[in-house]
């Protein structure tokens, strides 16, 4: 797979998960680093001692040079994939006790 397209599935699958979220208020974040890898699924930057890895969506669409040592800038959401509840999750998490009725 060519990096711009590679790139351009990175940048509509942000701008997807963004707008289906931003009705939630998920938050949008950014990471500005060098490209160390790329694949059809992922692509891999190197920001300073970090390397990021974040995975492709077959809808992104991108704008400039992508590809092994370019320098690029991510835009991204996180999403849960996995949310545990009951008697660890209590055990853990402080009880949040509800505002008292007024009469």
């Amino acid at each position: 797979m060519k990096t711009n397209t590679a790139f351009s599935l990175l940048a509509a699958a942000s701008l997807g998960l963004s707008g289906a979220t931003f009705a939630a208020g998920a938050k949008t974040y950014q990471v500005t680093g060098s490209v160390t890898e790329m694949t059809g699924s992922k692509i891999t930057v190197q920001k300073g001692a970090e390397k990021w890895e974040i995975d492709l969506d077959p809808t992104i669409k991108t704008t400039g040079d992508v590809k092994v040592g370019a320098t690029v800038t991510i835009t991204y959401v996180m999403s849960a994939t996995k949310v545990e509840g009951g008697a660890a999750a209590a055990e853990t998490t402080p009880a949040v006790s509800s505002p008292a009725s007024s009469p």
